[in-house]
């Protein structure tokens, strides 16, 4: 046996190895995240409104499910949880090498002034768990492990 032979056989071990703490490997496929649903146009006569954010208040941590928005009660801030783009995280019962992560994406507007961005948001070190809009810091503090309700915080920037 050759050293690339040598090498290849202990990276497929290796690879054996790390396999058997996944979720295929012990039988747990991972189920696939639905995205809030988008609306699409509306018929005459079926327009429903919007439903209204939530009010929240600075510094204080809130929740909100795949397509909820909140608005903050001093400023003209609303955000909204569109979907989660991403989750690696380990899952309950599994032993994992590496914890992994979600990844959330927000839409933030200050409607009196027309403004709005998007961003991605990271439980893990693969990203920013923080943005900046409108002079204040919008936090992702945690992700369910469903991955449909996502709890933030805003303060000041």
């Amino acid at each position: 046996m050759d050293g690339k032979q040598l090498v290849i056989g202990v990276i497929v071990l290796a690879g054996v190895a790390f396999g058997a703490g996944s979720s295929l490997a012990a039988g747990q496929h991972a189920q696939p995240v639905t995205p809030a649903a988008q609306p699409g146009p509306a018929q005459p006569g079926t327009e429903q409104p919007a439903a209204e954010p939530v009010g929240v208040q600075l510094d204080q941590p809130f929740t909100l499910r795949a397509g909820q928005a909140a608005a903050l009660d001093d400023k003209d801030v609303v955000v909204r949880f569109t979907e989660l783009v991403d989750d690696s995280r380990c899952r309950p019962g599994m032993q994992c090498i590496w914890a992994g992560e979600a990844v959330v994406a927000v839409s933030i507007a200050e409607p009196g002034r027309g403004e709005r961005t998007t961003a991605e948001l990271h439980t893990g070190q693969g990203g920013s768990s923080r943005t900046e809009f409108a002079a204040r810091r919008i936090e992702l503090v945690a992700v369910n492990q469903a991955g449909d309700e996502a709890t933030f915080r805003i303060s000041k920037a």
